[in-house]
């Protein structure tokens, strides 16, 4: 596994020591996240949409609309910017200027391809087992029409930076603050409810394990 090349558009200038650049590091970025931002200059202005995703080896699956024109605009080769964040903690620290927060995060830089038809339902079920893992099982399968009126784009993961302060301290020894204010942390977490049964689902029908699958991984992972 060869580690993220820095480059222009991957190189962290600011806290630049947090950066990471091993694969491992980024595939976990996503691997614990259930959406992104994915980001494109249309008509000379920056629009950004939050999508699911799904990884496939070294690339990003993300779907859409046929007919969205976000993402008809990608596939015709606007470069994108996709962005995951998880936020981890609030650090308080003594003073407003050295607060700020714990995360971890990765962009990337790429220009996208559409997957074929003939692979675009493979696809669909990685992008759906990363969101909700083994529901596949438990529905009917998609019909030729869902799979043609649905856009699957790969973003390959050649230019992607990473980011990891989840370790920062909240202060150091001598900084000559008031050590009477209180300074720490505030973690922060995402958790998962309890189901909620659609109240047209007839009477009885248990929930499947399929969602509490997921519900374990959200807990497992406290970040989405």
């Amino acid at each position: 596994m060869t580690d993220l090349p820095l480059t222009t558009l991957t190189r962290v200038r600011r806290g630049a020591h947090h950066q990471r650049t091993d694969r491992a590091a980024l595939y976990d970025v996503i691997d614990t996240a259930l959406y992104a931002t994915l980001a494109i200059v249309r008509d000379g202005r920056p629009v950004a949409l939050p999508v699911g995703i799904g990884r496939d080896g070294d690339d990003l699956l993300v779907h859409g609309s046929t007919g969205s024109d976000f993402f008809r605009r990608i596939a015709a080769g606007a470069p994108v910017s996709l962005t995951i964040t998880h936020l981890m903690g609030l650090k308080y620290a003594r003073s407003l200027f050295d607060s700020s927060m714990r995360y971890r995060c990765a962009v990337v830089h790429a220009v996208a391809s559409v997957v074929p038809p003939e692979e675009k339902e493979a696809a669909l079920l990685t992008l759906s087992e990363h969101l909700m893992p083994g529901r596949s099982e438990d529905v009917r399968p998609m019909t030729a029409r869902e799979i043609a009126a649905t856009m699957v784009l790969r973003i390959p993961l050649a230019q992607a930076s990473v980011k990891d302060n989840a370790g920062s301290l909240v202060e150091v020894d001598d900084d000559g603050e008031d050590r009477s204010v209180w300074a720490g942390m505030l973690p922060l977490r995402v958790v998962a409810g309890d189901p909620v049964t659609s109240p047209q689902t007839m009477a009885g029908t248990p929930v499947p394990e399929s969602v509490r699958r997921a519900a374990r991984r959200v807990e497992a992972s406290g970040t989405a």
